[in-house]
């Protein structure tokens, strides 16, 4: 599936931006969505609002309509996996689903490196994000703007949702 820029939900966005999307949407309006997009009646629903006013996390209600609305336009499959990867994402961890890019030029510093593997716009950029803690090689923070990375592979990190596997060669 292709996937779209757009800021609404559609079907041509991949499952885990789907459920992702959904995720961030606010607790409140996650009960127009659950009237508008769920196959669930309106007992139901009020019955899941009734309960996380009674104290359950919104989270779990949340969860349940994402993956209602990822099975109906993706499949059961992946809905499961949209919800793997957010919890993954959500303790920091790396996606299964990471572009791989080669690079040449080893050693190169971090901010360039960022830069040609198309992580930040400029290394002006890079360097910001460095000092501000949003640079991540192999899920260790970088906090110096002149390391160099010598010839490797390495999992690059650019604040919290860009990522790229490198091959640095010499």
């Amino acid at each position: 599936m292709s996937k779209t820029k757009n800021n609404y939900i559609g079907i041509t966005e991949p499952a885990n931006t789907m459920f992702a999307k959904l995720m961030s949407i606010s607790d409140v309006m996650m009960w127009r969505y659950f009237e508008l997009l769920s196959f669930r009646s309106i007992a139901d629903i009020a019955a899941l609002k009734a309960a996380t006013e009674g104290g359950r996390n919104p989270r779990d209600a949340k969860v349940a309509l994402a993956q209602e609305i990822v099975t109906r336009f993706h499949s059961a499959q992946a809905a499961d996996g949209a919800l793997a990867d957010f919890v993954n994402r959500s303790k920091g961890g790396i996606p299964d689903d990471v572009p791989e890019v080669t690079l040449s030029g080893a050693p190169l510093g971090v901010p360039q490196l960022c830069k040609q593997a198309n992580l930040s716009a400029s290394t002006s950029e890079a360097m910001r994000l460095i000092d501000q803690g949003g640079v991540r090689i192999d899920g260790a923070v970088v906090s110096d703007k002149a390391l160099k990375l010598d010839a490797g592979i390495y999992v690059l990190q650019v604040g919290k949702r860009k990522f790229a596997r490198i091959t640095l060669t010499a």
